[in-house]
């Protein structure tokens, strides 16, 4: 079952079990230049509207009601980042399968219902807090950047010359029943450990041709993709939910809607001129997952603008982060002296 409530999808499964469900939501944020550079992970600027398409199935492309789930704004080269909220230490395992245009953001192979254990293919929450792009290597990834479908700049587009999908799907599974109750008094031991630590989900937050969008992947960032240590035979695989999150541009979303689409995202400059923070989050404990040499292989939005205009991708300058807020989790406590 899912549920919209408050611009996120609430994926629960009660025939499995009572507390077995995940909650996503979709965070505005800098696009960060890419440049090649490895920047850290910029702010939540708020959670992106989501509206169900049957609300609006009139007035949207015809493929949209067909594929069901909701809709969300971007402006052209606007990035975000997928946050879940199923990342405290209290929630129900679950395994999510994350793609873009059907291409999946973590091997960059097309779209199955199934979970693959080798190269593993799909996160686990609580675990993975936020995937914000496309895994190209162990610890790095490149930003989802919304581009028009059709213009040639999305990951399905570089990597099947055809734009048929657009924007994001995902398919949860929940651990198994009888795995999740073997592992509760463990679990209890660990929400005691950490429960003096106050995890809201967000990093940081502010206040909030086709009209379909893409995702091409954009500048480099520093972010691990958590190894699955529970192993595949703990997923529920004949149980599942699925969501097609469709995107739309921002011209298009206000004649859909009525409604006006939030603000304009601040280029690097005016987040620098702004002093928000950039984050670094690290967990010792954890395995990275190696990334895909598939969408390593893919142009950047900058690069496939240069190859396309034949001029350099605007808002694009260099920025060096200034304030970068550390978040470490590790289960070793140093002494120090006495």
């Amino acid at each position: 079952m899912i549920e919209l409530s408050d611009n996120a999808l609430l994926f629960s499964f009660p025939e499995v079990h009572p507390e077995a469900s995940c909650l996503v939501d979709f965070q505005r944020t800098l696009r960060i230049p890419d440049d090649n550079r490895r920047y850290p992970l910029p702010a939540g600027l708020g959670r992106f509207p989501l509206h169900h398409v049957d609300d609006y199935r009139d007035q949207l492309p015809a493929s949209w009601p067909r594929h069901g789930g909701v809709f969300l704004p971007m402006y052209q080269s606007e990035a975000m980042w997928v946050n879940f909220n199923g990342s405290f230490l209290h929630s129900y395992p679950c395994a999510i399968k994350v793609a873009a245009g059907k291409v999946n953001a973590i091997t960059g192979a097309a779209w199955e219902t199934t979970l693959v254990a080798e190269p593993q293919d799909y996160l686990v929450v609580p675990g993975q807090m936020w995937l914000d792009g496309f895994a190209v290597a162990q610890g790095l990834i490149r930003q989802f950047v919304a581009m028009p479908l059709g213009a040639g700049y999305s990951a399905e587009e570089q990597l099947t010359g055809e734009a048929h999908h657009g924007g994001l799907q995902l398919l949860v599974y929940p651990m198994k029943r009888e795995r999740y109750l073997e592992i509760q008094a463990a679990r209890e031991r660990e929400r005691e450990r950490w429960a003096h630590v106050e995890d809201t989900g967000v990093r940081f937050s502010l206040s909030p041709s086709s009209s379909a969008m893409g995702l091409a992947p954009g500048g480099l960032m520093t972010q691990n993709i958590e190894a699955d240590t529970y192993g595949i035979d703990a997923w529920d695989q004949t149980t599942c939910a699925r969501c097609f999150v469709h995107i739309t541009n921002s011209l298009a979303y206000h004649a859909i809607t009525g409604q006006r689409p939030p603000h304009k995202p601040p280029t690097a400059k005016e987040y620098a001129q702004a002093r928000i923070p950039w984050f670094k989050y690290y967990d010792a404990d954890k395995k990275a997952l190696p990334g895909s040499s598939l969408l390593a292989s893919l142009d950047s939005l900058a690069t496939k603008f240069f190859k396309t205009h034949q001029s350099v991708l605007p808002d694009n300058e260099p920025t060096k982060p200034k304030t970068v807020i550390s978040m470490v989790n590790t289960a070793k406590v140093r002494e120090g002296e006495f």
